[in-house]
Protein backbone atom coordinates (compact mmCIF):
# COMPACT_ATOMS: atom_id res chain seq x y z
CA UNK A 1 0.00 0.00 0.00
CA UNK A 2 1.30 3.41 -0.92
CA UNK A 3 0.06 6.77 0.30
CA UNK A 4 0.70 10.04 -1.54
CA UNK A 5 -0.11 13.71 -0.98
CA UNK A 6 -1.71 15.64 -3.82
CA UNK A 7 -4.31 18.34 -4.51
CA UNK A 8 -7.73 17.71 -3.02
CA UNK A 9 -11.21 18.87 -4.04
CA UNK A 10 -12.12 18.89 -0.33
CA UNK A 11 -9.34 21.16 0.90
CA UNK A 12 -5.92 22.16 -0.46
CA UNK A 13 -3.85 18.96 -0.25
CA UNK A 14 -5.11 15.51 0.67
CA UNK A 15 -3.77 12.01 1.32
CA UNK A 16 -4.55 9.36 -1.32
CA UNK A 17 -3.93 5.64 -1.63
CA UNK A 18 -2.21 4.18 -4.69
CA UNK A 19 -3.56 0.67 -4.04
CA UNK A 20 -6.84 -0.83 -2.80
CA UNK A 21 -7.21 -1.01 1.00
CA UNK A 22 -9.34 -3.55 2.85
CA UNK A 23 -11.76 -2.56 5.60
CA UNK A 24 -10.09 -2.74 9.02
CA UNK A 25 -6.57 -2.03 7.76
CA UNK A 26 -4.49 0.19 10.02
CA UNK A 27 -3.05 2.76 7.61
CA UNK A 28 -0.90 5.34 9.32
CA UNK A 29 -0.05 6.82 12.71
CA UNK A 30 -0.69 10.48 13.53
CA UNK A 31 2.67 11.57 14.91
CA UNK A 32 4.37 14.75 16.06
CA UNK A 33 5.42 16.54 19.22
CA UNK A 34 3.06 16.16 22.17
CA UNK A 35 2.02 19.39 23.83
CA UNK A 36 -0.36 20.44 26.56
CA UNK A 37 -3.32 22.51 25.37
CA UNK A 38 -1.97 25.74 26.85
CA UNK A 39 1.34 25.42 24.98
CA UNK A 40 -0.49 24.58 21.73
CA UNK A 41 -2.69 27.66 22.17
CA UNK A 42 0.42 29.82 22.59
CA UNK A 43 2.08 28.37 19.48
CA UNK A 44 -0.93 28.75 17.23
CA UNK A 45 -2.62 31.83 18.69
CA UNK A 46 -1.90 34.03 15.66
CA UNK A 47 -1.81 31.32 12.99
CA UNK A 48 -4.78 30.58 10.72
CA UNK A 49 -4.11 26.82 10.66
CA UNK A 50 -3.27 23.96 12.99
CA UNK A 51 -2.67 20.24 12.68
CA UNK A 52 -3.41 19.49 16.32
CA UNK A 53 -4.99 16.19 17.31
CA UNK A 54 -6.48 16.00 20.82
CA UNK A 55 -5.90 12.86 22.88
CA UNK A 56 -8.50 11.20 25.07
CA UNK A 57 -7.02 12.61 28.29
CA UNK A 58 -8.37 16.03 27.27
CA UNK A 59 -5.06 17.70 28.14
CA UNK A 60 -2.59 16.57 25.48
CA UNK A 61 -2.48 17.29 21.76
CA UNK A 62 -0.26 15.98 18.99
CA UNK A 63 1.17 18.73 16.78
CA UNK A 64 1.01 16.85 13.48
CA UNK A 65 4.29 16.51 11.61
CA UNK A 66 3.42 13.53 9.45
CA UNK A 67 1.64 12.36 6.33
CA UNK A 68 -1.54 11.72 8.36
CA UNK A 69 -1.94 15.47 8.95
CA UNK A 70 -2.98 15.78 5.29
CA UNK A 71 -5.97 13.47 5.71
CA UNK A 72 -8.98 15.72 5.25
CA UNK A 73 -12.28 15.79 7.11
CA UNK A 74 -15.43 14.29 5.65
CA UNK A 75 -18.93 13.83 7.05
CA UNK A 76 -18.99 10.51 5.13
CA UNK A 77 -15.47 9.23 5.82
CA UNK A 78 -13.72 6.07 4.67
CA UNK A 79 -11.42 6.00 7.73
CA UNK A 80 -11.53 6.62 11.46
CA UNK A 81 -9.00 7.77 14.01
CA UNK A 82 -8.56 5.62 17.09
CA UNK A 83 -6.39 5.96 20.17
CA UNK A 84 -4.71 2.77 21.39
CA UNK A 85 -3.79 1.79 24.95
CA UNK A 86 -0.41 3.57 24.55
CA UNK A 87 -2.06 6.89 23.60
CA UNK A 88 -0.99 6.51 19.97
CA UNK A 89 -3.39 7.68 17.24
CA UNK A 90 -3.96 5.38 14.29
CA UNK A 91 -5.97 6.01 11.13
CA UNK A 92 -7.80 2.85 10.00
CA UNK A 93 -10.09 2.01 7.09
CA UNK A 94 -13.77 1.63 8.06
CA UNK A 95 -14.70 0.32 4.61
CA UNK A 96 -12.92 -1.00 1.54
CA UNK A 97 -11.12 1.86 -0.19
CA UNK A 98 -10.35 1.88 -3.92
CA UNK A 99 -6.96 2.79 -5.38
CA UNK A 100 -6.61 6.54 -6.09
CA UNK A 101 -9.32 7.37 -3.50
CA UNK A 102 -8.73 10.19 -1.01
CA UNK A 103 -8.52 9.12 2.62
CA UNK A 104 -10.83 11.00 5.00
CA UNK A 105 -12.07 10.79 8.58
CA UNK A 106 -14.56 12.78 10.65
CA UNK A 107 -12.51 15.32 12.62
CA UNK A 108 -15.20 15.68 15.31
CA UNK A 109 -13.69 18.96 16.49
CA UNK A 110 -14.46 20.09 20.03
CA UNK A 111 -13.68 22.91 22.41
CA UNK A 112 -13.56 25.39 19.56
CA UNK A 113 -14.41 29.00 18.97
CA UNK A 114 -15.93 30.36 15.80
CA UNK A 115 -16.97 28.52 12.70
CA UNK A 116 -15.23 25.50 11.25
CA UNK A 117 -17.10 25.00 7.97
CA UNK A 118 -17.00 21.69 6.15
CA UNK A 119 -16.46 21.50 2.40
CA UNK A 120 -16.50 17.71 2.02
CA UNK A 121 -19.42 17.66 -0.42
CA UNK A 122 -20.94 14.52 1.12
CA UNK A 123 -24.64 14.01 0.45
CA UNK A 124 -25.47 14.43 4.14
CA UNK A 125 -22.76 16.96 5.01
CA UNK A 126 -23.30 18.56 8.44
CA UNK A 127 -21.74 21.81 7.19
CA UNK A 128 -19.24 21.83 10.05
CA UNK A 129 -16.20 19.87 11.20
CA UNK A 130 -17.36 20.06 14.83
CA UNK A 131 -18.62 16.91 16.53
CA UNK A 132 -22.38 16.62 16.91
CA UNK A 133 -22.00 17.20 20.67
CA UNK A 134 -19.94 20.38 20.17
CA UNK A 135 -22.35 21.57 17.51
CA UNK A 136 -25.27 21.12 19.92
CA UNK A 137 -23.35 22.89 22.71
CA UNK A 138 -22.61 25.87 20.44
CA UNK A 139 -26.22 25.93 19.20
CA UNK A 140 -27.54 25.98 22.79
CA UNK A 141 -25.14 28.76 23.72
CA UNK A 142 -26.13 30.83 20.67
CA UNK A 143 -29.83 30.26 21.42
CA UNK A 144 -29.36 31.49 24.98
CA UNK A 145 -27.60 34.65 23.73
CA UNK A 146 -30.37 35.21 21.19
CA UNK A 147 -33.07 34.88 23.87
CA UNK A 148 -31.20 37.32 26.09
CA UNK A 149 -30.90 39.81 23.22
CA UNK A 150 -34.58 39.45 22.32
CA UNK A 151 -35.72 40.14 25.85
CA UNK A 152 -33.50 43.22 26.05
CA UNK A 153 -34.33 44.68 22.65
CA UNK A 154 -37.82 45.93 21.89
CA UNK A 155 -37.32 46.15 18.16
CA UNK A 156 -36.91 43.21 15.80
CA UNK A 157 -34.27 43.68 13.12
CA UNK A 158 -34.90 42.44 9.61
CA UNK A 159 -32.28 40.01 8.33
CA UNK A 160 -30.44 40.76 5.11
CA UNK A 161 -32.15 39.47 1.96
CA UNK A 162 -31.38 35.82 1.14
CA UNK A 163 -29.29 36.76 -1.89
CA UNK A 164 -26.98 38.90 0.28
CA UNK A 165 -26.73 36.19 2.95
CA UNK A 166 -25.82 33.53 0.33
CA UNK A 167 -23.23 35.83 -1.30
CA UNK A 168 -21.71 36.59 2.12
CA UNK A 169 -21.58 32.85 2.87
CA UNK A 170 -19.82 32.11 -0.42
CA UNK A 171 -17.28 34.89 0.18
CA UNK A 172 -16.63 33.61 3.74
CA UNK A 173 -16.19 30.05 2.43
CA UNK A 174 -13.72 31.18 -0.25
CA UNK A 175 -11.82 33.27 2.31
CA UNK A 176 -11.63 30.30 4.73
CA UNK A 177 -10.46 27.94 1.98
CA UNK A 178 -7.77 30.41 0.92
CA UNK A 179 -6.53 30.76 4.51
CA UNK A 180 -6.33 26.96 4.86
CA UNK A 181 -4.57 26.63 1.48
CA UNK A 182 -1.98 29.26 2.43
CA UNK A 183 -1.43 27.58 5.79
CA UNK A 184 -0.97 24.11 4.31
CA UNK A 185 1.25 25.40 1.51
CA UNK A 186 3.43 27.24 4.06
CA UNK A 187 3.56 24.15 6.28
CA UNK A 188 4.47 21.90 3.31
CA UNK A 189 7.20 24.35 2.23
CA UNK A 190 8.61 24.40 5.78
CA UNK A 191 8.67 20.56 5.85
CA UNK A 192 10.30 20.35 2.41
CA UNK A 193 12.98 22.93 3.26
CA UNK A 194 13.62 21.20 6.60
CA UNK A 195 14.01 17.84 4.79
CA UNK A 196 16.36 19.42 2.22
CA UNK A 197 18.48 20.88 5.04
CA UNK A 198 18.92 17.38 6.52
Amino acid sequence: MGLIIRSSAIHAAGCYTTAPIAKGTRLIEYTGPRLNKERADELYEMKPYTYLFGLGDGETVIDGHCMAMFINHSCNPNCEAEEDENARIWISAIRDIAAEEELTYDYQLYDGEGEEPCFCGARHCRGTMYSREEEQKQYSSASARLQKNKSGAGKKQNPAPRRQRVAAGIEKREETQNIHRRGRRRHMEENISASAAD
